[in-house]
């Protein structure tokens, strides 16, 4: 039966849970963008969201109906998803994440080989169009799950960007808002020189402290404040998938934020 999905954005899938974004729109849009991308394989990785863990199973099980291979990565933030689509040599990757959106809100974000993004202009309005119609591909040979790890080699890739021999043993208050950011810093750690305040850093979909968006006015304190009381030499602070941060210099003041890019 054709439906009209209207969760749809210019650069992601993005809505209100369940009337924009449900288990069987998840399920129709895994379903077309394995038709899409003609797909082999695909990565498939979820955020902390209490609803995100049945939405990545609703992917899950469009993408294998259509006879695409998943790479399951688990809890992740959506730079490890891109990373690991190149990593794996995948078809493509999809992120269940709604970022920093409220909590009854969740959403996808899709890449396609080498994590080259999947914007309205390059292939979500043909995606939209398949998920909505009554065309749904069964394919003869079901796609095959495999769980995968792959956060190790995120971790290395990720150092990767800097010289941690030229680092200077500072002390930074980081904020992960209760996201996947936690996750990453943990790994991070061992191999850096810092000092680490951590605040809001387990994974938690109930949203203890406030929806994970450093950009708004009223969620900075959080971060601020910790910076003076502990004289620390900066803060971060990062939204649900880590895929953007704020900054604070050391008197807590707001300097700037951050998109970071795939890879």
């Amino acid at each position: 039966m054709s439906i009209s999905i209207d969760s749809f954005k210019a650069y992601d899938i993005r809505g209100q849970i369940p009337g924009q974004i449900n288990e069987d729109i998840c399920d129709r849009i895994g379903n077309a963008a394995a038709q899409f991308l003609g797909a082999r394989s695909i990565v498939v990785g979820r955020d902390m969201r209490l609803s995100s863990n049945d939405f990545a199973e609703a992917v899950i099980r469009g993408l294998t109906e259509a006879g695409a291979d998943v790479f399951d990565i688990g809890l992740c933030g959506t730079e490890q998803v891109y990373f690991a689509t190149t990593f794996l040599k995948a078809s493509g990757g999809i992120m269940v994440t709604a970022s920093h959106n409220p909590a009854d809100y969740n959403g996808l974000k899709l890449v396609r080989e080498e994590a080259r993004p999947i914007s309205a202009d390059s292939g979500l309005r043909d995606i939209r169009q398949l998920a909505e119609s009554d065309e749904r591909l069964v394919a003869e040979r079901t796609g095959t799950r495999h769980d995968s790890n792959v956060f190790d080699e995120y971790i290395q890739h990720l150092l990767g960007y800097v010289d941690v021999a030229a680092l200077k043993p500072l002390k930074l208050v980081v904020n992960a808002g209760n996201g996947c950011g936690g996750i990453a810093i943990d790994g991070l750690e061992k191999h850096l020189p810092f000092e680490l305040v951590k605040i809001h850093h387990d994974p938690d979909g109930t949203f203890p402290n406030g929806i994970p968006n450093p950009l708004l006015p009223e969620n900075r304190a959080a971060t601020a404040d910790v910076v003076t009381e502990r004289g620390a030499d900066m803060g971060i602070a990062w939204d649900g998938d880590f895929d953007r941060c704020f900054l604070f210099d050391e008197k807590g003041t707001p300097e700037a934020a951050s998109s970071t890019t795939r890879g």
